[in-house]
């Protein structure tokens, strides 16, 4: 028997965990949708301080925590944490540590100014997101990025995950949208990605890390991008034109999730896509 199709939804944002917004809508509608369109999801996103762990009873997943990541040479723990949407029989994993995400905000504090480790928190959001799912021995087709801080997905799946049975054959999908910030990440961010399998070459595509550089660097080794908003901010919808992959235009709320569902078919039929 053929298995199901799996798409790997990583959102920096999913309503109801956070207050409502564009991604925050399509990270809790979309992957329901696929879901019922006949594929498996797993979806994740970052446990962020202000995520309420009572009401939305997330709980530990002992199993899958316990493991060590390296940051700039220090080690930070990875903790795995799982919540259920009842109404949508689907389960919502996080991503957790206590030095990164304890906090009572998002990616700004109370003075609306970035965090000035957001640069190693995408780091450690991504790379956590990718080592729970070898944990679960779970193979996506085709993994989908929603929001800035998955921007370092598409490098790794390219080159440090590449050769693992479990993302070897994996399509990245990169969704564009207006959630910028003012300013820029840590100027240090590419020497911080320094590891096993990248190029000087590589990590030079995060020496901008402003959001139009965050977004340049992940459309590089994108298998494929949307268009998550419709009026896109002049600097990306100038990378948007730029990116020679296949393109999904923005959507309205009646029918986006049979678009994004007929653009994966057209994803994983094309040949030739994974970046070299």
């Amino acid at each position: 028997m053929t298995r199901k199709e799996r798409v790997l939804f990583i959102s920096q944002e999913i309503t109801p965990y956070l207050p409502e917004s564009h991604i925050g809508k399509i990270g809790r509608q979309l992957p329901q949708g696929i879901q019922e369109r006949g594929r498996e999801i797993r979806t994740f996103m970052p446990r962020f301080g202000c995520v309420n762990e009572r009401r939305n009873q997330l709980h530990e997943v002992i199993r899958l925590s316990g493991m060590n990541l390296i940051i700039d040479d220090n080690d930070h723990p990875l903790i795995i944490k799982v919540a259920s949407i009842q109404s949508a029989r689907m389960q919502v994993y996080f991503i957790d540590n206590d030095e990164y995400f304890l906090r009572k905000f998002t990616t700004h504090d109370k003075d609306n100014k970035l965090f000035k480790d957001n640069d190693e928190r995408l780091v450690f959001f991504c790379r956590g997101v990718l080592e729970t799912v070898k944990k679960l021995n779970w193979t996506p087709d085709v993994i989908h990025c929603h929001g800035w801080m998955t921007s370092l997905i598409p490098l790794l799946i390219k080159k440090v995950y590449h050769e693992d049975p479990v993302f070897e054959s994996a399509r990245v999908v990169y969704s564009v949208y207006n959630d910028g910030f003012k300013g820029s990440l840590d100027k240090k961010l590419s020497a911080k990605l320094r590891m096993d399998g990248m190029s000087d070459e590589d990590v030079a595509l995060f020496a901008d890390p402003t959001h139009a550089g965050l977004t340049g660097a992940a459309l590089r080794y994108a298998d494929a991008v949307v268009k998550g908003d419709g009026n896109l901010d002049p600097k990306l919808a100038e990378l948007l034109t730029n990116f020679e992959g296949p393109l999904l235009g923005s959507h309205d709320q009646e029918n986006y999730v049979d678009a994004y569902s007929s653009f994966y078919d057209e994803v994983l039929a094309t040949e030739g896509l994974l970046a070299d």
